[in-house]
């Protein structure tokens, strides 16, 4: 995720203290780790000195003082193409699982019992996400959704792959 655009969409809303970005961005995607104060205003200050966005005021607090920013023109452009533009999906084709049964079947291992591991942690994932996604809001719900299409993915690759670890073994040499 661009911590940058998303800072950005979130000030095309209109003008806010970096401490306000972070608890609505906090709030808004559920990280499982919130952002950091220190990477919120690393990012503005790199934001502000790419012209993306300018300090609208600055306000007296009971710390140092408060600046409130405001997206620029130039931010607003940059946040549009990034929001037009497809994210490509996420390749598994270097997948650490796959390299493990590999040199599983390779040195004479039961690649057989990394598939089950694997599954076991698979299950026990999604039976948290359900637990989550049964008490959580929509955003809650959603992200869940998202994490467990792709443990069913994963699951029935897992599947697959022990269906043919047979020929497997023999194509690398078992």
């Amino acid at each position: 995720m661009s911590v940058s655009r998303t800072l950005l969409g979130l000030l095309e809303v209109g003008p806010s203290h970096g401490y306000d970005l972070k608890r609505a961005h906090d709030e808004l995607f559920r990280s499982e780790r919130p952002l950091a104060y220190g990477q919120v205003y690393a990012t503005l200050a790199r934001l502000l000195r790419n012209g993306l966005v300018d300090v609208e005021g600055t306000e007296a607090g009971e710390g140092p003082e408060r600046k409130r920013y405001a997206i620029t023109d130039a931010g607003v452009t940059d946040v549009a193409a990034w929001l037009s533009t497809p994210e490509n999906p996420q390749e598994y084709l270097h997948n650490t699982l796959y390299t493990k049964v590999v040199l599983a079947l390779m040195s004479h291992r039961d690649a057989g019992q990394i598939l089950d591991a694997q599954r076991a942690v698979h299950l026990e994932s999604m039976r948290e996400f359900n637990r989550r996604k049964q008490s959580g809001d929509l955003a809650d719900q959603l992200i869940c959704d998202h994490a467990l299409f792709h443990l069913e993915a994963d699951l029935k690759w897992l599947e697959t792959t022990a269906g043919r670890l047979a020929e497997l073994g023999q194509r690398v040499g078992r």
